[in-house]
């Protein structure tokens, strides 16, 4: 007799019932409903590995800079459309204290989390040249964002990172980049859901490239400074976290303040785009939207203030003060960060005792790093049969299938897993074993 939680036909029904087709094939929503649904019928908590939702509490600098703000009276106005001065100025310096990267306040533009910051960019992107009109994205990576081209129209294309590390990563890009068609390629550093990180010399490679093609490289830091491995975080101060920003001119660097501080409720993201690049006229922008064709003010202007209309004024008050902190070493985000990095270690710990194996678990032959995600997998199962199987178990997460993986697994996500939470980890994964050792 098998060891369940949830029987087969109670998380069918419930899928059923969400109207959703193909549990194992499902998307973050999908899941993340199907758990809550079975936790509101059973009252029997889940273990939530399925979305990316901060589990550490945000930041007191940014809460009481946004009250003072909406206390000053902001609620009633409508925002700069291309961003806060003072929040533009400390993104500014932000990314020379933590990077090492020159990129003035004006270039730096807020967008309503990262979600529209990257929808803009996919939109302006391949606008610029009729030809090139694809999205490459080097994968695993975000499924929201292939979403987002599939509402806008845009085709892309995408290659599975993990057999072409290193100098393979050159052929493997040139072979896209010079079909002529692509427009802007994007990934994640570190990378979810593998954790990976592409090296400075990687990045290198992409910069070059990006130049010899003229495609424009979109870098999403969602997961800034999370690299376990590396001693990032003291500002101002070597080592920095690899960048393609070093490397070429042709670039939006999109960083967010969900997880890196925690704020993800507030909904900030910043689009920081190369002076270069920001300045440039595209008489195909100037066409399309009657304006001055500039980069940066097409990208603010044109485009992102369609989505939102601006960026809410006082966690653009909040987000500043929190980058002004961190600069001046008065907020150390990364110390409090180390946390998931903890979390995962622990969970790959119990998850390898028990049978599974981590996926991608390599970094151009260092081991993969602990941090915010990571990929498990278990004997011979499909990603989609893991996924679902663990929802028995009452473990939710997401199969690699749906982030343009060519592997076989599941993604955990680390930052639900308080404390009190290993014990019954530990007990539904020797459970989970017991009914599936040998397959």
């Amino acid at each position: 007799m098998g060891k369940e939680i949830f029987s087969k036909e109670m998380v069918a029904e419930c899928a059923a019932t969400l109207n959703i087709p193909d549990i194992a094939n499902a998307a973050i929503a999908d899941v993340l409903g199907v758990a809550v649904a079975l936790e509101s019928k059973t009252g029997i908590p889940f273990i939530r590995m399925d979305q990316g939702i901060p589990g550490l509490p945000a930041s007191i600098i940014g809460v009481e800079a946004e009250k003072q703000a909406l206390d000053a009276g902001v609620a009633n106005k409508y925002p700069p459309t291309a961003g806060l001065p003072a929040l533009k100025s400390a993104a500014s310096r932000f990314l020379k204290a933590y990077l090492d990267v020159d990129v003035s306040p004006r270039s730096c533009i807020p967008g309503v989390g990262s979600a529209s910051v990257s929808f803009a960019a996919f939109a302006i992107t391949t606008q610029l040249d009729s030809k090139k009109d694809t999205v490459l994205f080097i994968d695993p990576g975000f499924p929201v964002q292939k979403a987002q081209l599939n509402i806008l129209g845009i085709k892309h294309e995408s290659f599975d990172v993990y057999a072409y590390r290193g100098e393979a990563l050159r052929g493997r890009l040139e072979e896209y980049f010079s079909a002529g068609n692509i427009a802007s390629v994007i990934y994640s550093n570190p990378n979810n859901p593998a954790w990976i990180s592409l090296t400075e010399d990687e990045l290198r490679t992409v910069g070059e490239l990006a130049d010899k093609y003229g495609v424009i490289v979109l870098e999403d830091l969602a997961y800034f400074c999370m690299d376990s491995r590396s001693d990032f975080g003291t500002p101002f101060e070597a080592p920095y976290p690899p960048t393609v920003a070093r490397y070429t001119d042709n670039y939006i660097l999109m960083l967010s303040a969900s997880k890196m501080f925690s704020y993800a409720g507030q909904r900030l993201g910043l689009a920081c785009i190369s002076d270069s690049l920001a300045v440039k006229q595209y008489p195909s922008l100037a066409a399309r939207y009657s304006d001055s064709g500039i980069f940066a003010s097409t990208y603010a202007g044109s485009i992102l203030y369609t989505i939102s209309a601006g960026t809410a004024f006082s966690t653009q008050y909040a987000v500043a003060a929190m980058m002004d902190a961190a600069c001046d070493g008065k907020y150390d985000f990364v110390a409090d960060n180390r946390e998931y990095a903890r979390r995962a270690e622990r969970m790959k710990a119990a998850f390898v005792e028990n049978g599974f194996h981590i996926v991608y678990d390599e970094d151009c032959g260092r081991p993969i790093g602990d941090g915010f995600f990571f990929s498990i997998g278990y004997g011979k199962m499909s990603g989609a049969e893991l996924m679902k199987e663990l929802l028995y178990y009452g473990i939710s997460s997401i199969s690699l299938s749906t982030t343009g993986s060519s592997r076989e697994g599941v993604r955990a996500c680390v930052s639900k897993m308080t404390p009190e939470m290993f014990p019954l980890l530990e007990e539904r994964l020797k459970a989970f074993n017991s009914d599936h050792s040998g397959l």
